[in-house]
């Protein structure tokens, strides 16, 4: 069940620019892969498991195969480590309109129960 009220504007832009023309799961999560890559303005500051990180860039393809995936550069104690987190799991803070709006895209896709279709899949990755 969808924990997110359906917004009109967002399934639209999901619909034409995101998934458009995808007829599988594969080229949904390519869809995703590039609208992300393309619209997330990095590297940003974000609240991740309520520390402040640096979003860093996008996961790898490989790393993607179930949800969209960031890397942020967390610190603790001196020492910093890169490693890949649900793009779901931040809140961008500071970041431009551009970047909000593509992670709350993918915020409510998830929030709305959504999933890469099923069906013959092809190798893209």
């Amino acid at each position: 069940m969808a924990t997110i009220p359906h917004d009109d504007e967002r399934e639209q832009r999901i619909s034409d620019q995101i998934i458009v023309d995808a007829y599988n799961a594969d080229e949904e999560r390519m869809g995703w892969y590039v609208y992300i890559e393309d619209h997330l303005k990095m590297p940003f500051n974000a609240i991740w498991d309520e520390q402040t990180v640096e979003v860093v860039g996008i996961s790898d393809e490989d790393e993607c195969q179930q949800e969209m995936r960031v890397d942020i550069r967390y610190t603790e104690k001196n020492s910093q480590d890169v490693f890949s987190v649900s793009l779901s799991e931040i809140s961008p803070v500071d970041a431009d309109e551009t970047t909000n709006e593509a992670v709350n895209d993918w915020k409510y896709w998830v929030g709305r129960g959504y999933e890469f279709s099923e069906g013959e899949e092809d190798d893209f990755f």
